[in-house]
């Protein structure tokens, strides 16, 4: 399972976004990917999921399925998130 954060560096919500990935990759032992909505890749993951709000955070498995997304704040409770890259 891949856990993808798609947030603007310079944005409002910044850095409650760097903590949740800090949190989140230090409980989980899982690096996250990031992407930037501007950019290319970011747009590309955005427009075939319909994620319209910032910063939004995605599981999906490695042919790219999804299975839970969240957007926009507040961001979702770690072990809830972990609990779907446990499966």
């Amino acid at each position: 399972m891949r856990v993808i954060v798609v947030y603007k560096q310079f944005s409002d919500h910044a850095r409650e976004v760097d903590e949740w990935i800090r949190e989140f990759e230090h409980r989980s032992n899982r690096e996250v990917e990031v992407l930037d909505p501007e950019m290319p890749d970011g747009e590309i993951f955005c427009t075939s999921r319909d994620i319209v709000e910032y910063p939004a955070i995605a599981v999906t498995d490695t042919d790219g399925k999804t299975y839970e997304t969240w957007t926009g704040t507040p961001l979702p409770v770690i072990d809830e998130v972990m609990g779907y890259i446990a499966r």
